[in-house]
């Protein structure tokens, strides 16, 4: 992982870093409140020799006495010099507890004895240092005495230990650093344990990984968006320009290669797949177009319902032959969009819809309108969408945010070019706002309706060399309310 995915992850995952330095420092602050204070008493000794005024003798009891430091060191928390300490004090410590609570240290080139002391007292402290350095002398005196000659060694105390003001420990500011420190590299470790661990497709860069098609729009989420799926008339937001964002990528799209007829569809149920085909559908008619929505999704049908419409009648009624197109199709909201819904469920989707006569209706709809929105059911339950693409100039793939994993959408595209199908692009769906960068670009990037689509979408000339302007191409009418 490059320093670029670990700075993506931290922002993406800040929460877990977040709860991570939390949970660091109350640790700190509970281990601090739980410790027990500790005071320190320090003593210092001092260890020479008894030797003439001789220089030479000088320097080699000065060596002698450096050696024996040495040893010293492991001498003054030996039993013999801690049990009469207990004794003496009257602790109920044995002489390996008071050990653990003992340091002893020698400044190099030196022949002096720090002994430090820790306990929960400090006038104890304080008492039990002094005892130990007196327990210390008396222990080498007789150590290194030889005989009823006196000890070549002698120690004495250069600093008695006086009883401590302030403990020692719990250091606050070392446990609260420590903890801050832990708390970030642990919150910090589980964020790009759980940025490894995740799958789903949460923004253009997991899309581009995958897909060699553009992603063509990027929608945010909205809650409302089930409820009231038609955003799209709320012309100031953010959802409305991202929909005519994707408008005009499409128009790019058309003008490589005639765009009269498209499915939408996508890897998994719950991708916003059905808004996205009514919104863009939306979109292309505010800028003169006239579209129809073919509601092909026969198992889970959602455009009658989002747009108020009858579903008695629709795309099965047409296959089956019991009503013509025309009685079929339905007008809504006065403009120049109409509908034709999925109709009655059928037992056999996949086959009405692989059926020539579905490919002879997508035909038939292309001769009346400008752009033809088919809404197929996803890649990976059924087959339906990538027979429905075939017959279409292309479908587009509609990857929510959060809701397909990235294995997920690869089959989903391995669907596609085995059926032969043409990837248009993908449609990002269900974006949080927040990571939207630059959320008021679509404030500038709306086109205005008019002549710009309507140039995009035109269809050729016929072979008797008169262009046909789909505004003067016959309308049906709808046989249903209108909205």
């Amino acid at each position: 992982m490059e320093l670029l995915d670990f700075l993506r992850a931290l922002r993406v995952r800040w929460r877990w870093v977040v709860a991570g330095l939390l949970i660091g420092t109350v640790a700190a602050t509970v281990v601090t409140l739980a410790t027990t204070p500790q005071y320190e008493a320090r003593t210092q000794l001092f260890v020479s020799t008894r030797q003439g005024a001789d220089g030479t003798e000088l320097y080699s009891g000065s060596s002698f006495s450096q050696q024996r430091v040495k040893s010293y060191i492991e001498v003054v928390t030996t039993p013999r010099v801690l049990d009469p300490v207990i004794a003496e004090l009257g602790l109920t410590a044995t002489a390996a507890d008071l050990a653990t609570r003992i340091t002893v240290a020698a400044p190099l080139d030196t022949v002096l004895v720090d002994i430090a002391v820790r306990d929960p007292d400090g006038p104890r402290a304080a008492a039990i240092a002094n005892a130990v350095s007196r327990s210390f002398m008396s222990v080498v005196e007789s150590l290194e005495k030889v005989g009823d000659d006196p000890s070549p060694v002698r120690v004495s105390s250069v600093r008695d230990a006086a009883p401590p003001e302030r403990p020692v420990a719990p250091s606050v500011p070392f446990n609260m650093v420590l903890g801050v420190l832990f708390g970030l590299l642990a919150g910090g470790a589980a964020a790009m344990v759980r940025q490894l661990l995740d799958t789903a497709v949460r923004g253009e860069r997991d899309v581009t990984a995958l897909v060699d098609a553009p992603v063509l729009g990027e929608i945010p989420f909205d809650r409302q968006a089930g409820t009231n799926p038609t955003l799209v008339r709320q012309p100031q937001s953010v959802r409305a320009e991202a929909f005519r964002s994707l408008r005009t990528n499409l128009q790019f799209v058309d003008a490589v290669c005639r765009l009269d007829a498209l499915v939408v569809t996508s890897s998994v149920p719950q991708e916003g797949k059905s808004t996205t085909a009514v919104n863009l559908a939306l979109a292309c008619v505010d800028n003169g177009l006239t579209v129809c929505v073919v509601d092909a999704d026969l198992r889970r049908p959602r455009i009658a319902h989002y747009l108020g419409l009858v579903d008695s009648v629709g795309l099965t009624t047409v296959l089956l032959g019991r009503i013509e197109l025309d009685g079929a199709l339905q007008r809504w909201g006065g403009g120049n969009l109409y509908v034709l819904t999925a109709g009655d469920t059928p037992p056999n989707p996949s086959e009405m819809l692989g059926a020539a006569v579905m490919s002879e209706l997508i035909d038939q709809l292309r001769e009346r309108f400008d752009l033809v929105i088919i809404d197929a059911p996803p890649l990976l339950p059924v087959t339906d969408a990538a027979l429905l693409s075939t017959h279409a100039a292309g479908a587009l793939l509609i990857a929510g945010a959060g809701k397909v994993h990235r294995d997920e959408l690869r089959r989903s595209l391995r669907i596609l070019d085995n059926a032969g199908a043409r990837l248009l692009g993908v449609v990002l769906n269900l974006l949080p706002l927040s990571s939207r960068a630059a959320q008021g670009y679509y404030n500038y990037a709306a086109d205005k309706p008019g002549s710009a689509a309507r140039r995009l979408f035109r269809r050729p000339p016929d072979p008797g060399g008169e262009s046909v302007d789909p505004a003067a191409a016959p309308v049906p009418q709808p046989v249903a309310r209108t909205h």
